[in-house]
């Protein structure tokens, strides 16, 4: 089940920068109040994935990587920073393309995408990167059940990172961890406007969610790395993320 009949995205303004050991309900709990928002059973919160990676810690400062004599090669093929690229090579479980500047990886959670997550924008500055949780779906629970002690809510939890993709430019946001929702909608069956019965329609609500949430988080300076939608009827069925990711004997891109 999936169903708009009017929509709300609002973001939560207010969110202070996160620390090592924070409470990532608590913040953004201040953030709602903050922004007058009114927290309801059913909605959805949106979280970036810097948000939650700060303050679980996985911040990695430049001055402290060794790069090994594969990172030192990368870097002299990618033009990156060889300590840049001795984290990407730790944080990835395979390498599977290199070009343009950029490292594509598979990541241990199973996710395909550029440096394995690593990035260096909203880390704490230049001498600094910021890395993926280590379990997306567990992060975006333990917000769930803190906002639920703090606020008496239920709600769905999706939490985010901004992908490229191979055959468009431009990146947008996906969702890498979720709790309280089906994240797929699986339309195979049902028929279409004439009749036809879908054969291979599964629609990935989460990346749908994250994607229109990113228009009011924004990726750069704005500082909003939480938002909440109101008004979206969905299945809560809480089936993880990781779900999403596609076997790879039906990959047809690796």
């Amino acid at each position: 089940m999936l169903r708009v009949d009017r929509m709300e995205i609002i973001p939560v303004l207010g969110i202070g920068l996160a620390k090592e050991g924070d409470d990532v309900a608590e913040l953004i709990m201040d953030g709602v109040k903050k922004s007058g928002i009114n927290l309801e059973d059913g909605d959805v919160v949106v979280v970036a994935h810097s948000l939650v990676s700060k303050a679980e810690g996985k911040i990695v400062k430049l001055d402290e990587v060794t790069p090994s004599h594969h990172a030192i090669h990368l870097a002299k093929a990618t033009g990156k920073d060889p300590r840049h690229v001795e984290t990407v090579l730790r944080n990835a479980a395979k390498i599977l393309r290199i070009g343009h500047g950029v490292i594509i990886c598979e990541t241990h959670h199973g996710f395909v995408c550029a440096n394995a997550g690593v990035d260096a924008s909203n880390s704490g500055g230049e001498a600094f990167l910021i890395t993926l949780p280590d379990d997306p779906d567990e992060s975006a629970h333990r917000i769930r059940s803190g906002l639920r002690r703090l606020a008496g809510v239920d709600v769905a939890v999706v939490i985010t990172d901004s992908w490229g993709r191979p055959f468009r430019k431009g990146a947008v946001n996906v969702a890498i961890g979720c709790s309280g929702i089906n994240p797929l909608l699986d339309l195979r069956g049902r028929k279409d406007l004439y009749g036809r019965v879908l054969r291979s329609k599964i629609i990935c609500v989460v990346d749908q969610i994250a994607a229109a949430a990113g228009l009011v988080m924004g990726e750069a300076d704005e500082g909003t790395p939480a938002a909440v939608v109101k008004g979206l009827q969905y299945d809560k069925t809480n089936i993880p993320a990781r779900t999403i990711i596609r076997e790879e004997d039906e990959d047809l891109f690796r």
